[in-house]
């Protein structure tokens, strides 16, 4: 599937109006995230805070978390889209990050908000050097 400007502008819409449902009372920081599954889907998540923060789970691990609920351990990513309503910048965590391995293609592409505009990397260039054991769980 190609990701046409028209489709990364919809991940983007549909980041935006997931973080306005995001539970943020202690940092603020609304964060929401859309994914575009390999199927065509795209689904989505919001940051939920916890007054133990440790508890948190960020907007990216919702969305994956959403995502094999509805569709199955056999979910691979194409994209990955991540902005707040803080216009901040926002590239995924490391722990969102190690989260995104197990299911994102190596072609995938990973859309956040940037210091000053969106950016546009592949997954290799967010998490270059990851930790991965993929052979096992996808059958290779």
């Amino acid at each position: 599937m190609e990701l046409t400007p028209e489709l990364l502008q919809r991940l983007k819409t549909l980041a935006t109006e997931a973080a306005e449902h995001a539970y943020a009372p202690y940092s603020k920081f609304r964060v929401g995230a859309a994914l575009l599954l390999e199927n065509g889907s795209i689904v989505t998540g919001a940051n939920v805070e916890n007054a133990s923060y440790g508890l948190t789970i960020c907007a990216e691990r919702s969305a994956v978390v959403r995502a094999i609920a509805e569709q199955g351990p056999g979910t691979r990513l194409l994209a990955c889209a991540v902005t707040n309503l803080n216009r901040a910048a926002s590239p995924p965590c490391g722990a969102c990050r190690q989260v995104l391995n197990e299911f994102m293609l190596p072609s995938a592409r990973v859309i956040f908000r940037g210091k000053s505009d969106w950016e546009n990397y592949s997954f290799d260039e967010v998490l270059p050097h990851r930790f991965e054991l993929r052979s096992a769980a996808w059958g290779d």
